[in-house]
């Protein structure tokens, strides 16, 4: 689609306004959609996943954090600092997931509600994974059972995990 201002070039920025409940639409290329003022394209092609990623992290760029200023942390496997890591996105190493996991963590329980995998299994290598977590989940439900001091239910639980925990080793 050509832009609507200078019907030359192809539109690549779709600008929607809504003022007072009107609806505006246009459809401009890059130039006129910086020369009309209405977009700042100021980030240009500085924006970055990256950057994104430093925001989310909550980064303090200046080392303070509540008036007290912090230690830099680093990889002792790499080298790695906490500031090269939220500015590329990028760990160095294995290490890199325990020294920075306090930044990602709350990120990640944040996005997927979670910081353990709980999504769906492939069926074709998924069994042990299934066994798994069907065997967690039984573990959670009998120190319910025990909680509330139901013995007998918490008896045929453990019964039931013991059962699976045999049945897994015996397929390894």
């Amino acid at each position: 689609m050509l832009c609507q201002e200078c019907k030359k070039r192809t539109a690549t920025v779709h600008f929607t306004k809504i003022v007072n409940g009107e609806k505006m639409e246009l459809k401009l290329c890059e130039v006129c959609a910086k020369e009309r003022g209405e977009l700042d394209f100021s980030y240009g092609d500085h924006f970055s996943f990256h950057k994104l990623l430093s925001g989310l992290l909550d980064f303090d760029e200046f080392g303070v954090l509540g008036g007290k200023t912090k230690e830099p942390i680093t990889c002792k496997g790499c080298g790695l600092t906490e500031e090269s890591f939220v500015n590329n996105g990028r760990m160095g190493c294995s290490q890199c997931y325990d020294v920075f996991g306090f930044k990602l963590n709350p990120l990640l329980k944040r996005i997927h509600g979670s910081t353990n995998h709980v999504g769906k299994v492939p069926i074709r290598v998924g069994g042990k994974i299934r066994l798994k977590k069907q065997i967690q989940s039984l573990r959670d439900k009998l120190n319910i059972c025990i909680a509330k001091e139901d013995f007998e239910q918490a008896a045929l639980l453990r019964d039931k995990i013991k059962e699976l925990e045999n049945g897994q080793k015996g397929g390894e």
